[in-house]
């Protein structure tokens, strides 16, 4: 991959190596130990301890998980630099949930881990700023996300509806809180009673709030004008997301925001808060517009992207543009090893 060795480390009941047609291996190191468990496999220990001198980076991926503080202490111990990949912003909502059990466990094993980290990879660089308020002065790496080739619809596939009821669709998992559900419902609300419009919610339901999304469209007097859908699992989302007019993120905090990226891959335009970290590229290609997470943004938000119809097709394709050339995941890799190759030497 790009002129360098990569190996996915993992644990599991079972012991196996996998070796992809990408050219990467999975490696699989058996252990007993529970999946939140401060406790590695011995084999990957020893994994560790024969990479010491071989100029071997290790990239830890999770937030507050014992695993990610265990492999980091491990490779600390073993001589082998590490980056800790949080995939998320360590900002105030973070610790809201639980802080009973995050603040202790922040400053007792997440805040030494990243102390110790040769480099911290964050999904947009404005993540930077957390990181050094809570104290954290290691130097950040920015990792977007990116996506799969297979993922994309071919040019010549690209539509677009010129008229008719615009079709919004909110695609994500059903958190009401996160994912500014209720702030986009309330938008929604007041806009459709005097522009015909339709809003699509589909997504997981992972925290049993979909009952409350529903009582919600129901509350709001917009049951004939919303469906809220289960989880499209057989089809890409830019294949799903070509059959609406405008794909809408209205977070309320959000690590990058893989929705948007999907829908710029769909040339479709994007609604998105500027919190997440699909931001800065939704701005640079000009594909859609940036709101702040509540109701008055976001009905301004929309009325500003249905106001622009007629450039509904040029905003697209710029964001399908970009998203080829900067959000490929060949491209971000290449400017990542940029950064990791100081770290390694």
């Amino acid at each position: 991959m790009c002129g360098v060795d990569v190996a996915v480390l993992c644990e599991g009941p079972t012991e196996s190596v996998f070796h992809s047609e990408a050219g990467y291996d999975v490696i699989c190191h058996r252990t007993s130990y529970p999946y939140r468990s401060f406790r590695l496999s011995a084999d990957l220990h020893r994994h560790l301890r024969m990479r010491a001198d071989q100029s071997a980076l290790v990239v830890v991926n999770g937030i507050f998980h014992p695993a990610v503080y265990a492999l980091s202490r491990a490779a600390r111990r073993a001589g082998v630099p590490y980056v800790v990949a949080p995939h998320g912003a360590y900002d105030r909502p973070l610790f809201q949930r639980n802080p009973h059990l995050k603040w202790p466990y922040w400053y007792l094993c997440e805040r030494p881990s990243l102390r110790s980290a040769h480099a911290v990879q964050v999904l947009d660089q404005r993540h930077r700023t957390w990181t050094q308020r809570r104290g954290i002065d290691t130097p950040t790496v920015e990792v977007p996300n990116g996506f799969a080739p297979e993922d994309v619809n071919p040019r010549t596939a690209l539509r677009w509806r010129r008229n008719g009821r615009v079709r919004l669709l909110y695609w994500g998992r059903m958190h009401i809180q996160q994912k500014g559900i209720d702030l986009l419902l309330e938008a929604f609300a007041q806009l459709s009673d005097v522009i015909p419009m339709e809003l699509t919610l589909q997504g997981p339901d992972w925290h049993g709030e979909r009952k409350l999304v529903q009582e919600t469209v129901a509350r709001l007097g917009v049951s004939s004008k919303v469906r809220v859908l289960e989880p499209d699992f057989e089809n890409s989302p830019p294949l799903v997301m070509s059959e609406y007019d405008i794909v809408c993120m209205p977070s309320r905090y959000e690590g990058f925001g893989l929705a948007a990226l999907e829908a710029m891959l769909a040339a479709r335009p994007v609604l998105v808060t500027g919190l997440s970290g699909i931001g800065p590229h939704v701005e640079r290609s000009g594909c859609g517009v940036i709101v702040q997470p509540d109701v008055r943004s976001i009905v301004e938000g929309l009325t500003t992207l249905l106001e622009r119809r007629a450039l509904w097709p040029e905003m697209g394709r710029s964001g399908f543009d970009y998203a080829l050339e900067y959000l490929n995941w060949r491209s971000i890799a290449e400017r990542a090893i940029e950064h990791y190759r100081p770290l390694v030497n």
